[in-house]
């Protein structure tokens, strides 16, 4: 999973955890890989897997994550700890403090945990003072949970083909969604931002594509999801292969990163998604100390 953010303005923070049927992140092998991520189309649901004996560096890489993880449009994120060793629950305070920004931070979001229930670490959770996480024994019944509690959110969704023509039938979704919402002064950048996104999915791909704008507050954040696994990279040249109109050739990923206030990409089940959020102010989110 990769996340980019420019270096003007407040930028999110948090140190968070992580997620499951894809494993994420920077290593090549993924067998070695100690927390994974996937994503649903719209990036607003993520799940997460936590491999290995609950350390500090576990506890680290998992608030990394998760701070990514709410760099973008998430609003929802499910753990799934049992593949994680914990056998005398010391990982409760990471798990209560996670609880505690999801509910009270500046931009909440709704936090899961899915553990065997005959467990230390669940009994402590039950037990703790506070704020207690969300708490399910199968990833099943913390997806059905979370499906009933996910806030309403303003989205826009088309579904396209690896065709040039739909770089401009993502650009009109844009507008509608800046003309629906009221949001015009973001018109022009989000449209920008859209093009990048689906050309490369388009050019690069080369498979079905779903595009997605989603309102919050005064952000709008934009993903493409493809079903292709592999990452877009910020040094990669636009391709000049195909015939699309010069005003909506892409103009490669640098475009994105220097007008996007973030932007990065995570996988989704069978391929990836590339998400983007353009703003005027984009608020920090709740702080999570990792903890041994």
């Amino acid at each position: 999973m990769t996340v980019h953010t420019r270096p003007v303005g407040p930028t999110p923070k948090v140190s968070g955890p992580a997620q499951p049927p894809y494993l994420v992140t920077t290593g090549t092998d993924r067998r070695a890989l100690s927390v994974g991520v996937t994503a649903d189309a719209s990036s607003a649901v993520v799940e997460m897997t936590v491999h290995g004996r609950w350390s500090q560096q576990l506890g680290s890489q998992a608030a990394a994550t998760l701070q990514l993880c709410l760099a973008g449009p998430t609003v929802s994120i499910i753990v799934d700890l049992h593949s994680m060793g914990d056998s005398n629950g010391m990982s409760r305070s990471f798990w209560v403090a996670a609880a505690r920004a999801a509910r009270f931070g500046p931009s909440p979001f709704q936090l899961a945990l899915c553990l065997p229930p005959r467990t230390m670490l669940n009994y402590r959770l039950r037990h703790s003072e506070g704020h207690q996480p969300l708490m399910f024994a199968t990833m099943p019944e913390a997806r059905q949970a979370v499906a009933g509690r996910l806030p309403h959110i303003s989205r826009l969704q088309a579904r396209l083909a690896p065709k040039p023509a739909s770089v401009q039938a993502a650009r009109e979704l844009v507008a509608r969604a800046c003309q629906t919402w009221q949001l015009p002064q973001l018109r022009d950048d989000a449209s920008l931002i859209m093009s990048e996104l689906v050309t490369n999915a388009v050019q690069h791909a080369r498979t079905d594509l779903v595009a997605t704008v989603s309102n919050s507050g005064s952000r709008l954040h934009l993903v493409v999801r493809d079903g292709d696994t592999r990452y877009p990279h910020l040094n990669e040249p636009p391709l000049a292969t195909e015939p699309y109109p010069t005003k909506e050739r892409g103009r490669g990923l640098r475009l994105v990163h220097s007008i996007a206030a973030a932007w990065g990409a995570m996988p989704a089940r069978g391929g990836k998604v590339v998400w983007a959020t353009v703003s005027a102010d984009t608020p920090e989110r709740g702080a999570i100390a990792p903890t041994a």
